[in-house]
């Protein structure tokens, strides 16, 4: 293990989060207006923080905030103590602006190397980091920790494909470092290149949601162990938690982000085994210590001891995002939800649209587009036929009638990054 905390009892854990949760709400009294006014109402202060009973008095944190604070309104430690900026794209409104002390850069790397070592990654290994590098905290949050670990890294960030499966077999990669969409891009490329990647043995995968079956699909075309690494950039950026060989969950960094599970309507806290929205406070870091941070991930939680030893809470897979939930005819499902049906059907892709339309009566409906596999015969016929399996599939799986379009081999676009699933061409 990287880290004798990761192996520490319950008890010891909870008295660890404890006092760092007091010293944080101490430090956000102090030094941040927004968190002072909202303990202040809340008549709350950090000598009232005796247990992690008190954690669900804490006032909630949610991305909003952070907008309506752009760009530093949140920060709890001067500028010049800030050596490093992250932001988020900005593509639901104002980006959301994320700040690092040079401690707090330490601790992510050391977070990140012991991520990689959970999966079972050690100095011996080459890390080929296709995640995207500059405010995306994806690549640098893994080429940091890679470094820690000793390991050698290789910065090849997002793009340029046909030019990435070459390197990763010029240099010997052994660990893929991306987006699990990604990955069957770059094991696509490689079969049409003929290009060698048998040294590979695990893929650390994270930033979308991804099923089972999708993993499994990465497993078979790569011939690698794929394991899920979950962050997010407004906590901090990758390595929250990661995934084990033995693929009970992801093991948090609960020593420094403590973990609830709420209900996304009401934020009550439930209890651990029940799905609903994850809550992370961020107690070790500096620059923007976040309390009770609402990451709008659906997951549940997990405690006991590990089958690899590590006694950390576990998260499942996050299921998807409160804000992805997509609202059908009164029926609520997930696109991965979709996804592992689809998988489950011969002779198709891991590459499929959702299309979302209203008509002309105001409802609202769906359209799945999906690739063909080579192997299935091109014909309009057959794929009519793939089509009504998988729309039936659907419809007993998930109680959700759809149109179900086969498309042929490779006429989906392909994203280099996150994977583009929804297409929302609603009248409203």
């Amino acid at each position: 293990m990287w880290d004798s905390l990761e192996a520490i009892s319950q008890d010891e854990m909870a008295a660890l989060q404890a006092e760092r949760l007091r010293d944080c709400v101490a430090r956000v009294a102090a030094n941040v207006p927004m968190y002072q006014g909202r303990l202040g109402a809340a008549g709350i202060m950090a000598e009232d923080v005796r247990s992690l009973d008190d954690l669900a008095r804490l006032p909630f944190t949610v991305k909003q905030d952070l907008r309506d604070n752009y760009p530093y309104g949140l920060f709890a430690v001067p500028m010049d103590e800030v050596v490093r900026l992250h932001a988020s794209s900005g593509t639901t409104g104002k980006m959301t602006v994320v700040g690092y002390t040079a401690n707090d850069i330490s601790m992510w790397a050391d977070l990140a190397a012991r991520a990689l070592s959970i999966a079972g990654v050690d100095r011996r290994d080459v890390i080929h980091v296709a995640y995207g590098y500059g405010l995306f905290t994806g690549g640098l949050g893994l080429h940091y920790g890679g470094e820690r670990l000793g390991a050698t890294v290789v910065p090849v960030s997002a793009g340029n494909t046909r030019r990435q499966v070459e390197l990763a077999q010029d240099f010997g990669a052994t660990v893929l470092c991306c987006t699990p969409s990604y990955s069957l891009l770059i094991a696509e490329q490689a079969t049409e290149a003929g290009v060698d990647l048998s040294r590979l043995r695990v893929g650390v995968f994270g930033a979308e949601p991804w099923s089972e079956e999708m993993r499994s699909e990465i497993e078979t075309r790569l011939g690698i162990l794929a394991l899920d690494i979950y962050g997010l950039s407004e906590v901090m950026g990758p390595a929250v938690s990661m995934e084990c060989p033995y693929k009970r969950g992801l093991h948090l960094a609960e020593d420094h982000f403590i973990p609830e599970v709420v209900d996304p309507t009401t934020g009550e806290p439930l209890t651990d085994g029940d799905i609903g929205e994850l809550t992370l406070t961020c107690v070790t870091k500096e620059a923007l210590p976040l309390l009770r941070y609402r990451t709008g991930d659906l997951t549940r939680l997990e405690r006991g001891q590990c089958e690899c030893g590590r006694t950390t809470a576990r998260m499942s897979k996050p299921l998807g995002r409160t804000d992805d939930m997509l609202i059908i005819r009164g029926v609520n499902v997930f696109p991965s939800q979709i996804e592992a049906e689809l998988l489950r059907i011969e002779g198709l892709e891991p590459h499929y649209e959702l299309h979302l339309t209203r008509g002309e009566s105001q409802m609202d409906e769906l359209a799945v587009r999906v690739e063909a596999s080579e192997e299935l015969i091109e014909d309009e016929d057959v794929y009519a036929i793939v089509g009504r399996t998988l729309s039936a599939t659907l419809q007993s799986a998930l109680g959700l009638g759809c149109r179900v379009d086969v498309v042929a081999p490779r006429e989906l676009p392909r994203s280099e990054g996150k994977a583009v699933r929804i297409v929302d061409n609603r009248r409203i």
